[in-house]
């Protein structure tokens, strides 16, 4: 069986300044993630070490560095799936643990598929986790981005179409993209067993509501793998996304083979003219072959495959 990793940072209009940042971060998750299938370890642990990476790595929008709520303060959501039985964990509004990526891990190994805010963090706390001061997760860049969005943002014009007020200079019926950060992050692997796991994690959109979810921790939206055909990680306008069922719409893609590449690439056609979304994808099938499709200007990502071929992107 042919091993493969795929690690997405984000999909949107990211700064010629962040650039290198950003593909820098995907590089040393793909790499992370390929030790452990190289070493003959699982899907599981090659996703779970490459999206903690993301996590810490404050320029994502993931764990460290996420951005603000219209509280002021980080909301994380993360899930992660196995492609084998079809077992998921998933942990939404959580906000004093690092790496949600870790505990929707945990979730995955209990009775439950999902758990938020208070429950979520207190499974994290019996299953040992160690929390951290949610200032830890704000960074000064966002702050000011919360700041600016505040004094500017009028709730009162909000409605079902609503691109989230992070993404407020989207302007999606003209053809814009969102000028914030949509530095969801996710990876997708297979291993040597076949073993296919797809894992996501975010800190949302700019100026969310309190207590919004989007579709990182949704089954389907954010992320889905089946051994059959493969596994998908998302990233976006999570409404969108989720209109469509993003991630399980580019893995039903994979049937009779079809390449991952075309999968994906339908699968961003369909968001872009079905729900008039932004949004991008990354997908791996069950022979170790790779894809990934985006409608915004960019997309940090970066792949590794059996047959010695890999690349980083943004």
């Amino acid at each position: 069986m042919s091993i493969a990793i795929i690690v997405h940072g984000g999909a949107w209009a990211i700064p010629d300044d962040q650039v290198e940042e950003h593909r820098a971060g995907c590089r040393a998750a793909r790499d992370a993630g390929w030790q452990i299938l190289a070493n003959g370890g699982s899907a599981m642990d090659a996703v779970e070490a490459a999206v903690r990476i993301l996590e810490d790595a404050p320029i994502f929008d993931a764990g460290v560095g996420s951005v603000l709520n219209r509280s002021g303060y980080v909301e994380l959501d993360a899930a992660i799936m196995d492609g084998d039985n079809l077992y998921y964990g998933s942990v939404a509004g959580v906000r004093r643990i690092r790496n949600p990526i870790t505990l929707a891990r945990h979730v995955l190994n209990s009775p439950a598929g999902m758990l938020v805010a208070e429950g979520a963090e207190r499974f994290a706390k019996e299953r040992g986790m160690a929390f951290c001061d949610p200032e830890e997760l704000i960074v000064e860049r966002e702050f000011k981005i919360y700041e600016q969005i505040k004094s500017t943002y009028d709730t009162s014009k909000d409605h079902a179409s609503t691109p989230p007020p992070g993404e407020r200079d989207a302007q999606l019926s003209a053809g814009g993209y969102p000028h914030r950060p949509g530095d969801t992050v996710g990876c997708v692997a297979v291993d040597s067993n076949g073993w296919i796991v797809a894992g996501t994690s975010t800190g949302g959109t700019g100026y969310k509501m309190v207590g919004r979810v989007g579709d990182a921790p949704i089954l389907g939206g954010g992320l889905y793998a089946m051994n059959e055909l493969g596994g998908c990680s998302t990233t976006g306008w999570g409404e969108s996304i989720m209109r469509v069922l993003l991630a399980k719409t580019a893995v039903d893609n994979l049937h009779d083979d079809i390449h991952p590449q075309d999968a994906a690439t339908k699968a961003i056609e369909h968001l872009a003219n079905r729900a008039k979304g932004i949004a991008g994808c990354i997908l791996a099938d069950r022979h170790g072959r790779v894809g990934w499709a985006f409608n915004t200007p960019r997309m940090a990502h970066a792949w590794r495959t059996a047959d010695g071929q890999d690349g980083a992107g943004v």
